[in-house]
C-alpha cells in the first residue's frame, strides 16, 4: 500500500483573489490536510485560461498545469459561485479541459472522489449550482462525496483573515474535505496502492 499522502487538488473561486468561494475552498483543503493529504489550490487568476478548444492541441501554461494536476491527483474539491442558477463559466471552462483526459488509461476523473461546494447570495442558487456540479462530476466518472456544501454568502461568513465564522458552514466545508481524503484512503485499502497511480511529489499548498 502506498504510504505517500494523497494529493487533493482544489479548483474554484472567481477572477477576484480572496473571493468567498476561494475562501470556502481553502477551508475544505485545510480539513483535507488535517486528514493527511497534500493539497494544492488552483483559483483566482490561475483559472483565467483560453476557452477550451477541442480541435486544437495548443494549451496555455496554466491549462497544461491544470490538466497535469487533474491527471495526477487522487481526489478533487471543486468550488463555484452561483451565476444565474448554475456554476460560473470560469469554473466550467476549467473543467472542460478534462476532455484532454478522455483517452487516458484512467479517463477523465474515473474513480476519484470529488468534493463539491456551491456559493450563492441565496439558498436557491446554491442548491441549483450544487446539482449542476454533481451532474458534471458524474459525467466525468467521478464520485461526488456524500455531502456537498451549500453556502449562502449573502450573510457575512468569513472574517478579514479568511476564517469561516459561520459554524454550520465551516462544518459542511470541513466535512467535504475530510470525506474526499477518507474515500481515497478506503480505495487504497481495497486496491492495495495509490488510488490514482504514481504519487505526486513536491506539491505545495500555496495558491497557484
Amino acid at each position: 500500500m502506498s504510504s505517500a499522502p494523497p494529493l487533493i487538488v482544489g479548483i474554484g473561486g472567481t477572477t477576484r483573489p480572496g473571493s468567498s468561494t476561494e475562501r470556502a475552498l481553502q477551508v475544505s483543503l485545510r480539513a483535507a490536510q488535517a486528514e493527511g493529504a497534500q493539497t494544492i489550490i488552483v483559483a483566482g487568476p490561475a483559472l483565467q485560461m483560453p476557452l477550451y478548444a477541442p480541435e486544437s492541441s495548443d494549451r496555455s501554461p496554466e491549462a497544461a498545469r491544470l490538466i497535469d494536476l487533474m491527471r495526477r491527483c487522487d481526489g478533487l474539491i471543486i468550488a463555484s459561485p452561483s451565476y444565474h442558477g448554475s456554476l460560473s463559466g470560469l469554473v466550467k471552462n476549467a473543467l472542460d479541459y478534462s476532455e484532454d483526459m478522455r483517452d487516458d488509461e484512467r479517463a477523465y476523473l474515473d474513480g476519484r472522489p470529488v468534493g463539491l461546494i456551491a456559493c450563492a447570495a441565496g439558498w436557491q442558487g446554491a442548491g441549483q449550482t450544487l446539482a449542476a456540479l454533481r451532474a458534471i462530476a458524474h459525467s466525468l466518472r467521478g464520485w461526488p462525496t456524500p455531502l456537498g456544501a451549500t453556502l449562502n454568502t449573502g450573510t457575512r461568513m468569513f472574517d478579514e483573515h479568511g476564517e469561516c465564522i459561520d459554524l454550520q458552514a465551516r462544518s459542511q466545508l470541513e466535512t467535504v474535505g475530510r470525506q474526499v481524503v477518507q474515500f481515497v484512503q478506503m480505495l487504497r485499502a481495497t486496491r492495495g496502492g495509490s488510488a490514482a497511480g504514481a504519487p505526486a511529489k513536491g506539491i505545495d499548498t500555496r495558491r497557484a
